[in-house]
């Protein structure tokens, strides 16, 4: 993913332009005010994609934290309550 620094002043006066051009290449744009960087703009879908891969990541280090703190359950535990509260409900 490329990234690019533009002034706010040049994306409002090309914002479509620019637009189709992020999504078609997955470009970021940082937007800078007075030649500070002030805000980030990105096309939806590499956003999305983005947040998704962070989530995973969060799942990943929450999960070894429980591992770490003996918060876990074996697998073959998990699955055979499952079937003993499945076989329950059917009776």
């Amino acid at each position: 993913m490329t990234m690019s620094i533009v002034s706010l002043s040049e994306f409002k006066a090309n914002a479509a332009q620019m637009l189709a051009e992020m999504k078609s290449s997955e470009r970021v744009v940082v937007l800078t005010r007075r030649g500070a960087a002030s805000a980030v703009v990105q096309d939806f879908e590499s956003y999305q994609r983005l947040q998704d891969a962070l989530s995973m990541l969060k799942l990943m280090v929450q999960g070894e934290a429980d591992i770490s703190a003996g918060r876990a359950t074996r697998q073959q535990t998990v699955f055979r309550d499952i079937k003993g509260r499945l076989t329950a409900s059917d009776e």
